[in-house]
């Protein structure tokens, strides 16, 4: 066997391989006629063309930058990825409306955002599940609750409420806290539980903590809630905590009440509440709330509490046209059996609330009838965000994702309020809004230009929505050289919730020289 001659010089640098088109230039037969199809192999495109927009509210708002700065992830290879890469993904995949970590391979094709973000490029899921694995739980969990705090802190000044919940996440795998609790959807199935404080009405997540799936009782949400109370600035405290029949315990209303905190909560029908519920029904003499509803209050001291404290009896006239029926199980056969009585007789739904506040019957029933948008936010950040995938086998993780998935919310939902000020939009008609769009990336004499094509229906209402953030900040960049990031900030939150008519507290700044 004869081997071929060494050759005395090495090769020369390989040649790089040239971008080429999926295919060739076809010719489709259609309905319109025949159809020349090409592809471009240059071009830069993204699906979320209207993206800048929101990149430049975080940017002049001080946001993305120094969170990612904070971020407590280090790598000691010279082949990891940059932490920017990381959180960068992460955070494109929320803002897309992602539920695994899997989905994150979609984003790899877009290379404008990740350029306009400032990263190199879109990291794979292994990487980004092995990074938070590599945070401290301890140390992370600090920096996002800081930089959750900074996204609403401004607004604190303003009387608000706080809302708590608890709200259930199915798991269908072995992750860390998969327990048998309540779970009222998926009897069975284990879960996480979502223990989650709300600034009532602004739809903005205070805090969010993931516990095992049978830790759903007040008795653990309250170590955070009080942690949350005492982070908060001393003029930054809510007029009181709103809460669920899960929260007319005394131990919640006793701790409550140590550090000065008002509340108002529903109690469970438990014997003596039905016994006090009687004894005003026969007495009359209701207050009448409105067309529907009827109001008394009273001192109650139910067995066990230490003190005596204010409840609120509310009751409900059903109509007279309504249905009432019993069902009942007997010998596995469902039976139903109607309730039928005089024409005149008179039903009624009753509720008892509990609180502390010095405040009229009829502000009371409002204020407990308002708590029922904070359902709303569930179904929001459940369905149309991500609280209800990115699973790990790690609690630790899921942590570090509810934390991250509310802080992008509160980002974009600060953001459409600017954009559009008359209500809330929820993600499924706001990201197709103001997000979803084709833009095409070039650039010419060091000089980008990005060319935007949006399928939404509804033009005049982008139109007006970009008309509004364009002017506002055009405004702030030719006051901001003068501003601080804290200061731009708290001008955003002035503007975004003009409908409101916050008072954030802005100081007034000399106005700017005047060009020679």
């Amino acid at each position: 066997m004869v081997l071929p001659p060494k050759t005395s010089h090495p090769k020369g640098e390989q040649l790089l391989t040239q971008k080429t088109a999926i295919c060739q230039a076809v010719e489709v037969e259609t309905y319109a006629g025949k159809l020349h199809i090409e592809w471009d192999p240059e071009a830069a495109v993204t699906p979320m063309g209207q993206l800048p927009f929101f990149i430049e509210f975080l940017k002049l708002g001080g946001r993305f930058e120094p969170w990612v700065e904070d971020c407590p992830l280090h790598y000691h290879s010279n082949n990891a990825p940059k932490k920017i890469d990381v959180l960068g993904s992460l955070f494109l995949s929320i803002l897309s409306g992602h539920r695994r970590y899997a989905h994150m391979t979609n984003l790899m094709s877009d290379r404008v955002n990740s350029t306009l973000l400032g990263m190199n490029k879109v990291v794979s899921d292994d990487s980004a599940r092995r990074a938070l694995l590599k945070i401290d739980e301890t140390l992370g969990i600090d920096w996002l609750q800081k930089h959750l705090q900074l996204s609403y802190e401004p607004l604190l000044t303003n009387p608000w409420i706080l809302d708590v919940d608890v709200t259930v996440k199915p798991l269908y795998g072995h992750q860390q806290g998969a327990e048998l609790g309540y779970n009222p959807q998926k009897p069975g199935r284990p879960s996480h539980t979502f223990h989650t404080y709300m600034m009532a009405n602004l739809r903005l997540v205070l805090e969010v903590e993931v516990q095992a799936g049978n830790q759903s009782h007040s008795n653990y949400s309250l170590p955070g809630l009080v942690s949350l109370l005492n982070r908060l600035p001393a003029n930054g405290k809510p007029e009181f905590v709103r809460g669920d029949i899960g929260w007319g315990t005394d131990n919640a209303m006793l701790q409550l009440e140590q550090i000065d905190q008002h509340y108002l909560f529903k109690l469970k029908k438990s014997k003596n509440v039905k016994e006090l519920i009687y004894n005003h029904h026969c007495l009359g003499e209701w207050t009448s709330i409105n067309d529907y509803w009827q109001a008394k209050e009273d001192d109650l001291k139910l067995q066990g509490w230490k003190n005596p404290r204010r409840v609120i009896i509310v009751r409900r006239r059903l109509s007279s046209d309504s249905v009432i029926g019993i069902e009942s199980q007997t010998d596995n056969q469902q039976q139903l059996a109607f309730i039928d009585g005089p024409e005149d007789i008179s039903v009624y739904e009753y509720s008892v609330l509990v609180t502390d506040l010095d405040a009229d019957l009829s502000a009371v029933f409002h204020h407990y009838r308002d708590r029922a948008d904070c359902e709303n936010n569930f179904d929001e950040i459940k369905n149309q965000w991500g609280w209800g995938g990115y699973t790990t086998k790690k609690i630790k993780s899921c942590q570090f994702m509810a934390r991250m998935i509310a802080l992008v919310y509160n980002w974009w939902n600060l953001f459409v309020r600017l954009a559009l000020p008359d209500k809330h939009h929820e993600a499924i008609t706001s990201r197709p809004l103001l997000l979803s769009s084709v833009g095409r990336l070039t650039e010419h004499s060091r000089q980008k230009r990005m060319v935007i094509t949006s399928a939404h229906g509804n033009i005049e209402k982008l139109q007006r929505a970009y008309t509004r953030l364009a002017n506002f900040f055009n405004d702030l960049k030719a006051a901001a050289p003068q501003l601080n990031s804290d200061q731009c900030w708290c001008r955003i939150l002035a503007k975004a919730m003009e409908k409101f008519r916050v008072n954030i507290g802005l100081e007034p700044q000399p106005e700017l020289p005047r060009p020679t």
